[in-house]
């Protein structure tokens, strides 16, 4: 057989990037993992041997324990970790549906921090014959704490290598019509079983985001402005007036000021003001993780409650809706046209299909 692997068929990839997960939610797993995210200079902006002290002299040893009950509170008995679960599931059906479709793409995942590693998955890819490759982060809104690093870890990787693919590059698809479609679905079905909120009486839909700290903005990162663009497109596609649903930010760390409206806090507020309904939603997770199941299922709900609040729903992450995998689909053949999929768009392949499909139907 020739080994020769210039010889092999090349092939188009499509890695989605994600933060990634302990292996298992106990304080030598979680330990690993915030190490190594917390030592990433894109996520820190401290002076390295400043924050070195702090994170292995104070942050490790205290929250390593306290997060692993946390993540021991959300584990999916048999499957693990719930972020990990879904943004697999999410390749897997991008993958069968690239398939269905009669385009051959391999789709893979791989976490910044932890397993599966981007080099691991990458060398996979490369011994598949990959020669064309297309990063699609599972982060909608851009920031260089996200999006940025998992590119960094990739140009690392490749830089390593001798042969390297083709590539391109998904920045953003916060304000893509077809993601914000697929959140709009997401929350009318919740809406449909539980009964859509009564806002002339007060409720509310709140949408909360990933915080930052407000240095991160001031330096340039959009962030900020993407997340508010998607919560205003969400609001605008669900027919909300804007007093209607708030922008909201969680996860604030350490004493430096974050992007505001701060999410426990605006919680808190409304039930003292008296509003009887909350529906929180988190638009900026593709997938259901500690951030969303653990801090606003169950911690903020707790504050809703115990303030006067009556009724808190928390509506799910996209996490396998078919409208996302759809949004995905149409986001990556935006970007790989010219590679498998030829030069036409998704919509005028489609459309091309169905007039064919027509044009079979009316021969006699």
């Amino acid at each position: 057989m020739n080994q020769n692997p210039h010889l092999r068929a090349s092939k188009t990839a499509v890695l989605l990037l994600n933060l990634g997960t302990p292996s298992a939610p106990t304080s030598k797993a979680v330990r690993a993992y915030l190490k190594e995210f917390l030592s990433d200079p894109r996520v820190v902006e401290i002076p390295r041997i400043i924050w070195w002290c702090i994170l292995n002299g104070i942050i490790l040893p205290i929250r390593s324990s306290t997060s692993a009950k946390k993540y021991a509170s959300i584990w999916l008995p048999q499957l693990g970790s719930p972020l990990m679960h879904y943004s697999r599931l999410q390749a897997k059906e991008l993958g069968e549906k690239f398939a269905n479709e009669g385009h051959s793409v391999l789709v893979d995942l791989a976490m910044r921090y932890g397993k599966p590693s981007t080099q691991e998955v990458l060398n996979s890819l490369k011994a598949q014959g990959m020669e064309r490759l297309l990063l699609l982060p599972l982060y909608p809104q851009y920031s260089a704490t996200t999006t940025a690093s998992s590119f960094d870890e990739v140009f690392r990787v490749l830089g390593t290598w001798r042969d390297q693919p083709e590539l391109r590059l998904v920045k953003h698809y916060h304000d893509d019509p077809a993601y914000i479609n697929a959140l709009r679905d997401q929350v009318l079905s919740a809406w449909d079983q539980n009964g859509r909120p009564e806002f002339d009486r007060g409720d509310r839909f709140v949408m909360s985001f990933h915080g930052l700290p407000k240095r991160n903005l001031m330096k340039g990162d959009p962030y900020h402005c993407e997340c508010l663009k998607t919560g205003r497109l969400l609001g605008e596609s669900l027919g909300l007036e804007p007093g209607q649903y708030i922008v909201t930010f969680q996860s604030r760390f350490g004493k430096a000021e974050w992007l505001k409206p701060y999410t426990a806090p605006t919680i808190e507020k409304l039930a003292k003001e008296g509003c009887q309904r909350l529906d929180i939603f988190c638009p900026g997770f593709p997938a259901d993780c500690l951030e969303t199941l653990e801090e606003i299922a169950m911690e903020a709900k707790e504050i809703f409650l115990d303030h006067g609040g009556k009724d808190y729903r928390y509506i799910p992450c996209l996490n396998s809706n078919s409208k996302w995998i759809d949004a995905l689909s149409d986001i990556a053949y935006q970007h790989l046209l010219g590679w498998t999929l030829g030069t036409e768009s998704k919509a005028e392949l489609t459309l091309r299909a169905e007039r064919a499909e027509l044009a079979e139907k009316a021969k006699p």
